[in-house]
């Protein structure tokens, strides 16, 4: 870990959502925060900032210091070196939450000697003056784009550091077997090599083991963190808008009895029991004359390859057609579910013959206008996405692409390790896989990361954050 900053500037930012708002907040972080406050302060009970105990407040007005003008009141909070969120001192000014007095605030600082901050900026000091590990900061920008609670709970306790911890003990793991490694080759009197080549393949076998109790949490992860991508397909007419509409719970999608309603894309997030789902409804696909519609199939049958999960629709009061069959013909190797909807009608379409085109998949008969099986439906995604194992109030999850494709790689250094030992070869060669291990693992927590990674984390950050 790389502790303290390379420079002693002072930023400063607007931390707050862009547009009008009862409050907002110009946050300063570095020396000269709470000088630059003193400045541009003016206490109502004539009290100044600079002699203002940590995590006080105080209320008055800011004054432009060029023309001695009044801008607007706030309230001014000090947090001083290191009881704050980047162990700097920091001053927050809370003023009124429109664009013209925040922009004119954050313009007076800037004056004053401080700089713009740049996008997570706030955050990166947090992670560099050791406050927070990599994953945990990284669980800073998941909580601000939370979906759902349960994709709020797994970025809160990676926040908390349940990841981490896990992490560093595998890391710790890893390093007690290079010290017994080496031990043995710095005693080699001992003729102790083989028995310590013994222990540690038990001990990989073991880190193994966890590791892949913490990949298996990799796609769950995922999922709450993204949004499960969902594609409604089927021929034109079969109620794709309409079910879109029913899980949405608002009429987001034209219905109409005419088949071809739906030409281009549709996308929404809805919550389905905690998941986010990113559901798409897609163009009827069928073969048709129309240039702008088969535009519109064309995209659907691309969506179909990008998805976490299909669901296909099909009409109970038709016979299975051409069109249907066809479509059952995009589900291989996709994950999906295939509804039977309009099944309050009188049924032309044999079950028997449409688990034919399935392999197995789960088929639900639903009735989106009734509202019949929905309630299923949802029941057998939330049963997909958690493999129907986990307590998403508990269970901690891997959400991060980075973190997960960290852990695999360091799973295979300890499987090159195991089969170096297993071949019989020098001790040196298994020290070699251990610490490469060890360095993968340190990743996640950026205690072996490289600068321009730190870099581009923090790039995804919003700027006062």
């Amino acid at each position: 870990m790389v502790i303290g900053l390379t420079n002693d500037d002072t930023i400063s930012a607007i931390a707050t959502a862009v547009g009008e708002g009862g409050i907002g907040i110009i946050r300063l972080s570095g020396d000269k925060s709470i000088s630059i406050a003193d400045k541009i302060f003016a206490s109502n009970a004539g009290k100044r900032v600079i002699n203002t105990p940590s995590h006080r407040v105080l209320y008055g007005t800011i004054i432009d210091p060029e023309n001695n003008e009044t801008v607007d009141e706030a309230l001014i909070l000090v947090m001083r070196a290191p009881r704050s969120y980047t162990c700097e001192d920091i001053v927050e000014i809370h003023c009124h939450g429109g664009p013209v007095p925040l922009q004119r605030v954050l313009a007076i600082t800037l004056g004053e000697g401080a700089r713009l901050a740049e996008p997570g900026e706030f955050t990166k000091r947090a992670f560099l003056n050791g406050r927070l590990d990599l994953a945990q900061a990284e669980a800073v920008i998941d909580i601000i784009r939370s979906k759902t609670d349960a994709s709020l709970k797994a970025a809160v306790g990676n926040l908390s550091g349940r990841l981490s911890e896990q992490v560093k003990g595998l890391r710790h793991a890893v390093l007690r077997m290079i010290a017994q490694l080496e031990a043995a080759i710095d005693f080699p009197e001992e003729d102790i090599e083989e028995a310590a080549a013994a222990d540690v393949a038990e001990l990989i076998k073991q880190a193994d083991l966890q590791l892949a109790s913490l990949l298996a949490t990799a796609q769950t992860g995922r999922i709450l963190r993204e949004g499960l991508a969902t594609v409604i397909i089927g021929k034109p007419n079969v109620g794709k808008s309409s079910l879109l509409n029913a899980l949405l719970r608002e009429k987001r999608a034209i219905v109409t009895d005419i088949p071809g309603t739906t030409r281009d894309i549709i996308e929404e997030y809805v919550n389905i029991r905690g998941i986010p789902l990113k559901i798409i409804d897609t163009a009827g696909i069928r073969e048709t004359a129309d240039v702008v519609e088969r535009i519109g199939v064309e995209r659907a049958k691309e969506l179909v390859g990008q998805a976490d999960l299909i669901l296909l629709l099909l009409d109970s009061s038709t016979p299975l057609a051409t069109e249907d069959k066809s479509v059952l013909t995009l589900l291989s190797g996709k994950q999906a579910l295939v509804l039977i909807n309009k099944s309050d009608l009188p049924a032309r379409l044999e079950v028997a013959e449409v688990e034919k085109y399935t392999a197995g998949r789960q088929v639900l008969k639903i009735s989106v206008t009734q509202g019949m099986g929905l309630e299923q439906l949802e029941k057998e995604i939330v049963n997909m996405v958690y493999s129907g194992q986990i307590n998403q109030g508990e269970a901690m999850f891997v959400n991060n692409v980075r973190h997960a494709n960290a852990l695999r790689q360091a799973q295979q250094r300890l499987a090159d390790a195991l089969t170096t030992i297993e071949a019989g070869m020098p001790t040196d060669c298994i020290v070699i896989d251990l610490r490469a291990a060890w360095e993968k693992l340190g990743e996640i927590t950026g205690d072996t990361v490289g600068e321009d990674i730190i870099d581009q984390i923090f790039t995804q950050f919003c700027i006062g954050k």
